[in-house]
């Protein structure tokens, strides 16, 4: 999501995500910002300081209050080491001062992202109607009995956990999981792993665990309880 006001730079910043293989959505003016994004829930906000209607700093800390780990990188011509530091100790993951090249955006979302993508080892568990999938085990337990969890599950598994309020993507997954970049990639690999994960979790009592959002991705049942 790209919180921009100035048409032909916010234009420019969808132009130069979609080159990098992401789906941009924009917005124009920050008292709507907040809403955009709790709605659309975007994996990661490029964000402008100066806006009509409510600043990027106040945006930011809305935002956090709400989705702590979203990755956030404030966007502005606003340079000074005082703006870095503020926006920085209010919880951005990074700051790009304008003007900026195509390839350090894509440079600097791309590193965030993967910064990201490690919040889920702080995870301990997920549980579930009395079964649990523990991380450090690499195993689901429930009812019925255990199963082992592959290396490939347990990652994916940590990503849905660390972000168990928003739906998941396969091309996110493919990024995160797989380190394969989502252009021209096949999305099947990623489907393929779900269907066996179900199959192992379904074993132990945690059939329903994980959704599937049509055209979307996946995340997790809303009653899953995710332990940090």
């Amino acid at each position: 999501m790209v919180v921009e006001d100035d048409q032909a730079i916010r234009a420019g910043l969808c132009d130069v995500l979609r080159f990098g293989g992401y789906t941009a959505l924009s917005c124009a003016r920050g008292d709507t910002a907040v809403k955009e994004i709790l709605e659309t829930a975007p994996d990661l906000v490029l964000l402008d300081v100066m806006l009509p209607g409510m600043d990027g700093f106040q945006i930011l800390r809305q935002v956090r209050a709400v989705h702590p780990t979203l990755p956030i990188v404030m966007v502005t011509a606003r340079g000074d080491e005082r703006d870095r530091v503020d926006g920085l100790e209010h919880g951005a993951d990074d700051y790009v001062v304008k003007p900026f090249s195509a390839r350090e955006v894509l440079a600097r979302v791309g590193a965030v992202l993967r910064r990201s993508a490690e919040r889920p080892l702080r995870v301990r568990s997920v549980t579930r109607g009395g079964c649990v999938v523990d991380f450090a085990r690499c195993e689901a337990r429930g009812a019925s009995g255990w199963a082992s969890l592959s290396p490939r599950e347990v990652e994916v598994m940590r990503v849905l956990a660390s972000s168990a309020a928003r739906v998941i993507s396969r091309e996110e997954l493919l990024r995160v999981v797989w380190a394969v970049d989502p252009r021209g990639a096949d999305t099947r690999a990623v489907d393929m792993q779900f269907v066996r994960l179900r199959e192992t979790l379904a074993s132990v009592g945690l059939e329903g665990l994980i959704e599937t959002v049509r055209g979307k991705g996946y995340r997790l049942a809303a009653d899953a309880e995710v332990q940090a």
